[in-house]
């Protein structure tokens, strides 16, 4: 896993998307790299297309707590003291084709010691009983940077990207590799096309995401 910080910066600019649009997905065929999901899409009340809530009996807590914002010219999503998951499914993603996964995030505020701070959820397949397989990839207030812990039966395995809150307002951008992470830690090839992505934040956090994107770079 590389890692880095990123300096405020648009991450896809200078993109040209001259590939195909399928269900959420967009190719740009010069970089071979696929755009998950921009942040450019929302309703009227600022909460992102094509994205659902984990918990559909809190619907209204939940559109208030992820909500689309610019700043510089640059979409990115808010997330204010959510403490439930939101998810995008059907996505037109291959992941031994693009199993390279990268994304931005800014914790703005910490005001509990809920584990995770935040997370982002790459789930690569389903089980027996269509329950999706994913790799959670968290912001922990303590957990070293890189522990592994195992999932159980209905919980995914996660890996720290980052740790603490000392770098409050500051981006950073992740890189990893989902599909070899799904190998090692499942033990089985993921599907030839991902069930989709989720993001989380807990209760108490404020915490900003950028563009999520798909390469074939190894």
């Amino acid at each position: 896993m590389k890692r880095g910080v990123m300096i405020w910066r648009y991450f896809a600019v200078g993109l040209v998307v001259c590939g195909v649009f399928a269900m959420g997905g967009a190719v740009t065929a010069q970089s071979q790299t696929l755009v998950l999901e921009d942040f450019q899409g929302k309703d009227a009340e600022g909460f992102p297309l094509n994205w659902e809530h984990e918990n559909q009996r809190s619907q209204s807590k939940g559109r208030d707590a992820y909500k689309i914002q610019t700043e510089n010219g640059v979409n990115f999503l808010a997330v204010r003291d959510a403490g439930q998951r939101i998810k995008k499914k059907k996505i037109d993603w291959d992941p031994k084709a693009f199993p390279v996964l990268t994304w931005r995030w800014r914790l703005q505020k910490v005001t509990s010691d809920t584990e995770p701070i935040a997370a982002i959820y790459a789930s690569l397949d389903t089980d027996l009983m269509f329950i999706p397989v994913f790799t959670k990839y968290v912001w922990s207030v303590s957990k070293p940077e890189g522990t592994l812990t195992e999932g159980g039966m209905f919980s995914g395995s996660e890996i720290v990207m980052q740790s603490g809150t000392k770098a409050v307002g500051q981006w950073f951008e992740e890189r990893v590799n989902v599909y070899e992470d799904f190998k090692r830690i499942h033990k089985h090839e993921p599907a030839a096309k991902a069930w989709g992505i989720s993001i989380i934040a807990a209760s108490g956090v404020e915490i900003d995401f950028g563009s999520i994107v798909a390469s074939a770079g190894r």
